[in-house]
């Protein structure tokens, strides 16, 4: 089946475009690393735009030096979440030893809740009728959008999480960080 699609030119396709081009042109040559952390360290840090290049500078870390996990807000939601899967593939898998939490100042994820969501879902055509069958079906949209209320104390329960899941070995070092999100400074919450 050959669907053709019609759209106007987007983002997206501007990347690709690059991409073709810096593929051509072999810009992946410096790059070129294997899956093995050399540095045997994972991250698990926000996906905030500010830290895409700040946090692999301010910690040192060039391409191939660490597993760097990013999702809102650096947290762990549950213990048996995408965050927790990708430390355990991390340590069995790839070799990893040790694992820096790293939140942020100014981090939007904090004081975010499903109540700042919902009216601009409804706005954006998802229907309320679609969130009372998601809410029906067992899911908190609540808890599964919540943020939290204070970065040094969701670090550390982020920290206690890792630390004391029952997949992940003992001998793991765990230890949890805020960077300031304009110079890279690095806090150690303790």
């Amino acid at each position: 089946m050959n669907v053709t699609m019609e759209y106007n030119t987007t983002m997206i396709d501007t990347i690709i475009d690059y991409n073709k081009t810096f593929v051509e042109q072999k810009g992946y040559v410096q790059y070129v690393t294997d899956k093995y952390p050399d540095k045997k360290l994972a991250v698990l840090s926000c996906m905030d735009t500010r830290l895409t290049e700040l946090l692999p500078a301010a910690l040192g870390l060039k391409n191939g030096d660490a597993k760097i996990i990013k999702n809102a807000g650096a947290l762990v939601m549950s213990p048996f979440d995408s965050a927790i899967r990708s430390l355990v593939i991390a340590v069995y898998e790839l070799g990893v030893e040790e694992i820096m939490v790293v939140a942020h100042s100014h981090c939007g994820a904090c004081h975010m809740g499903y109540d700042h969501f919902h009216d601009a879902m409804l706005q954006r055509g998802v229907t309320q009728e679609t969130l009372d069958v998601i809410r029906n079906s067992g899911i908190d949209l609540h808890h599964w959008l919540e943020g939290f209320k204070d970065t040094p104390t969701s670090v550390l329960k982020t920290v206690d999480t890792i630390k004391n899941h029952p997949l992940i070995p003992k001998d793991i070092v765990v230890r949890g960080f805020i960077i300031d999100s304009e110079t890279g400074k690095l806090e150690e919450i303790k």
